[in-house]
């Protein structure tokens, strides 16, 4: 099964266990369930090698119960419509969950980015926005970055709409600071998920000193949470990215290592670099399987399933991706007595933070980075406490309580609003 099948499966039947727990009609389970709007482009662009390529672009505009459309843009080649509208609804389920006034939205173009050079981005980009710019706007749809996407990526959304609209920098988020972007927002996802280890370490009676943490992926989020987790004083023992796996019993510096890889090494590289005596490289897979109190998965999705979840040794798995974790290996943790964080709650803190930066666009007012942060545990610990509450009373996982959370409020904004099939 292909991860973007995975993903859209998952999703579905999160929502369904949910959902029937509610007790939501057959009815109304398939207006919440489905998207509202799916738009699918032909993006023909000539590349650097002078050949005509035609990537396929999509825009999935999943629910506006609680307001505009939200959700990012990834550029992968293995992007497709069901894993696009898997991730719209997912966002739909996380902006009703830490209560930001937001629907779910996501978007994406099947290419493969990280062979571009940074004009066949930008060519992309701007092709994308030319075909779906109608459905965008500060008070309708707001994408951010994502997969193969970031700061850069979001000011040429922002400069192409603008030349059909009329400059709006709230049309996007996740842009440059100088361009109307907000601080904090870079660290903002992997700052979330520390918060939702902070929350889940105080029920497990887990200190920080005696936290040992595997973080599969190294991108943005598994690097600031790195980063973030090692200043508490957690010892940060393995990491992988796409070339490979390294471990430390002593635990590896994420400063070091980003600079390692910022100096053109690679990541199974680095015991090379004389930073720690007993890091060595293991094989990606064995990382899940580590002794350790936190595993992160960070990565894509799909990284447990039923083949390699009962290997986790883990107390706790935070949920820095999205999907990370399909049905059958979140029962078999469940069942281990693993504590599961899941996606919706634990990578919430960049859609937060997003929720800031358009808050501040529409005010013209930007905010300092510690009220950013502060802000964003706020939201972050009064989220997991109201999981957590719902989870203990009800007897569920994390994960159940999370999905009914979110599927309650987005029924409710449905109801008080009387949208077409809520009533």
């Amino acid at each position: 099964m292909s991860t973007e099948t995975s993903s859209f499966d998952a999703v579905s039947h999160y929502f369904d266990v949910a959902a029937d727990r509610l007790g939501i009609a057959e009815g109304l389970q398939s207006v919440v369930r489905t998207a509202e709007r799916e738009v699918q482009v032909q993006i023909p662009i000539r590349l650097a090698d002078k050949e005509m390529h035609v990537f396929t672009g999509y825009r999935v505009q999943h629910n506006s119960a609680r307001g505009p459309y939200k959700g990012g843009i990834r550029y992968h080649p293995h992007v497709s419509l069901d894993q696009v509208r898997a991730l719209a609804a997912l966002m739909t389920w996380k902006t009703a969950i830490v209560d930001v006034p937001f629907g779910g939205a996501k978007g994406g173009v099947d290419c493969p980015a990280q062979d571009f050079t940074e004009d066949e981005l930008e060519l992309v980009t701007r092709a994308f926005v030319d075909k779906i710019g109608d459905v965008l706007g500060p008070s309708r749809d707001i994408p951010a970055p994502d997969v193969n996407t970031n700061a850069q990526v979001m000011a040429w959304i922002m400069d192409e709409y603008g030349k059909l609209h009329g400059d709006n920098p709230a049309v996007v988020t996740g842009k440059p600071v100088s361009l109307g972007g907000t601080l904090g927002r870079e660290a903002a996802t992997g700052r979330g998920v520390v918060h939702a280890y902070s929350e889940a370490a105080r029920a497990l009676h887990l200190q920080a000193g005696a936290t040992r943490v595997a973080i599969q992926g190294f991108g943005n989020v598994g690097s600031w949470a790195a980063r973030i987790m090692a200043r508490l004083g957690c010892r940060i023992v393995a990491v992988s990215n796409t070339s490979g796996a390294i471990h430390s019993g002593t635990g590896i510096d994420p400063a070091s290592l980003l600079r390692h890889l910022a100096g053109g090494g690679t990541l199974v590289e680095y015991p090379d670099a004389g930073r720690a005596s007993d890091t060595e490289a293991i094989p990606p897979e064995e990382l899940i399987a580590l002794d350790c109190e936190v595993l992160i998965p960070a990565a894509l999705g799909g990284a447990l399933h039923a083949a390699n979840a009962s290997s986790v040794r883990a107390r706790m798995v935070v949920e820095g991706a999205n999907n990370p974790t399909t049905p059958e290996a979140d029962e078999i943790l469940n069942e281990n007595g693993v504590l599961v964080i899941p996606d919706v709650l634990a990578n919430a803190g960049g859609v937060i933070v997003s929720y800031f930066e358009w808050a501040q666009n529409l005010q013209h007012f930007g905010w300092d980075e510690r009220e950013v942060n502060d802000r964003l545990a706020k939201r972050m610990r009064r989220a997991y406490s109201e999981v957590q509450e719902r989870a203990q009373a009800n007897r569920v996982s994390m994960r159940v309580a999370a999905y009914e959370l979110g599927i309650e409020r987005v029924v409710e904004a449905g109801r008080l609003r009387r949208h077409r099939g809520y009533v």
